[in-house]
């Protein structure tokens, strides 16, 4: 039985094994115990919501969201930074169950809406998430500053 739900500390070990997957697709070192930490602080601090997707009780995939601000809308937004699924429970659905998790929590705290980026070589994203209502934003150019220190 598949199913999304919010995460807990409970669900730790699983899901830091699972960040660890994305974090290695992303070209990063592997690193559970340091995943963990990540996570559980998040969860802690509520410094972002994570849901997860279970198969008959597995957790295969999961999607993290950052609160920010529009300051013109004067509303939280909440930013997809992070979406997983497991490559043996792709194709099956569960990307699109966590999408709509992150759409029904902007809808829950009154939020104007969810932002996220991808590569232009995503090819699976950018099929995804045009499928799921996002709309591809290109009237503005996205400038990035990263500290070299």
């Amino acid at each position: 039985m598949k199913t999304t739900r919010k995460a807990t500390l409970q669900d730790l070990p699983q899901l830091a094994e699972l960040f660890d997957q994305y974090r290695i697709f992303y070209h990063k070192d592997s690193d559970i115990p340091a995943a963990e930490n990540f996570l559980k602080d998040r969860i802690e601090n509520k410094d972002s919501e994570i849901f997860i997707a279970e198969n008959n009780g597995k957790l295969v995939g999961f999607v993290q969201l950052y609160p920010i601000f529009s300051s013109t809308r004067m509303k939280r937004y909440w930013l997809l930074n992070d979406l997983y699924v497991n490559e043996n429970y792709r194709g099956k659905g569960f990307s699109k169950e966590l999408i709509e998790e992150s759409k029904d929590l902007a809808k829950s705290t009154d939020a104007c809406g969810v932002l996220l980026e991808t590569g232009k070589s995503n090819d699976i994203g950018n099929k995804l998430y045009p499928s799921c209502g996002f709309e591809i934003y290109d009237e503005v150019n996205f400038y990035e500053w990263t500290n070299k220190d």
